[in-house]
């Protein structure tokens, strides 16, 4: 595992940082357990609490207790739960129980981000922020994040209120998304990227439309293509010993500006693939062929 530098402190963070939410628990507790320490144990130092939820708090912070708490660095989502028709609140006073409950159950004794999980433009009130600036000063926060999309986040980043930015970033991403990890590297703010693959394959395929490769004898040997035209990736899916998933995580850490891609796995098979990607080298030349990609007719 590689680290990057995170926060004014000097402290480093792990290129990876594992999240966790209730889907991750699907296995059982011990089977949740044993990955946190598979993370750990693969150099792991940066977790991710998709939302204040006690029963993950409380596995993660069992995992966590056999670390120095100084090492481990610990983001929590607030107002948004997990699940798309989740309530959101964004209030001061919601937001202080989140905090206060997951360090209740995980005893970690603090967050050091707390994230605000894609506030609208008037979401956020001032006593939202006052009440998060007084979990600061008693040390139950140590920084405040902000992590979406939409162009609102510009907004966010500019304030310089925020000390971090979570965003998607992947090799589609457009010049907003660009420009906005910019923005946010020029006001010092740590970057955190999530959605850093997007499989491009397509879900059905139509043989009758798909002209053939080259022949052999008598026709055999003919393949169709995937319907539509040609997709400028297509080589993601064909370099050796690389998959699109871990040549996609590999371009994202080519940024120096990043400090560390958010993934997710439920099985230490998947996990131990991903957390030995920061340590391999892209194949030369294939950061070109993506940015070749990037800006040719079908890229998007």
């Amino acid at each position: 595992m590689r680290y990057r530098p995170f926060g004014a402190a000097g402290a480093a963070v792990s290129n990876l940082t594992f999240s966790i939410g209730t889907d991750t628990l699907s296995g059982g507790r011990d089977a949740t357990l044993d990955l946190l320490y598979s993370a750990l144990e693969a150099g792991i130092n940066s977790y991710r609490l998709d939302a204040p939820d006690p029963v993950t708090a409380e596995v993660l912070g069992e995992a966590l207790s056999h670390v120095n708490r100084d090492l481990v660095c610990v983001s929590l989502n607030l107002g948004a739960g997990e699940g798309r028709n989740a309530p959101r609140d964004f209030s001061a006073e919601g937001m202080t129980d989140a905090i206060d409950q997951v360090l209740h159950f995980s005893g970690l004794g603090w967050i050091d981000v707390a994230v605000l999980q894609e506030p609208g433009e008037h979401e956020l009130q001032q006593s939202s922020l006052t009440a998060l600036k007084g979990l600061r000063a008693t040390g139950r926060i140590k920084l405040l994040g902000v992590a979406g999309e939409g162009e609102v986040m510009d907004a966010y980043v500019s304030t310089g209120a925020f000390d971090v930015l979570m965003t998607p970033y992947n090799i589609h991403s457009d010049w907003k998304i660009r420009n906005r990890v910019r923005a946010a590297r020029e006001q010092d703010m740590a970057i955190f990227v999530y959605d850093y693959f997007r499989d491009r394959r397509a879900p059905d395929r139509d043989i009758s439309k798909a002209p053939p490769r080259k022949r052999g004898f008598f026709g055999i040997g003919a393949e169709p293509r995937v319907k539509g035209t040609a997709d400028p990736y297509h080589f993601l899916y064909n370099t050796p010993k690389w998959t699109a998933e871990t040549i996609s995580l590999t371009y994202a850490l080519i940024d120096p500006s990043i400090a560390s891609v958010i993934v997710r796995a439920k099985d230490k098979d998947r996990l131990k693939t991903l957390a030995e990607t920061p340590e391999r080298d892209m194949p030369p030349g294939l950061a070109a062929q993506i940015e070749m990609a990037g800006v040719q007719p079908n890229a998007a």
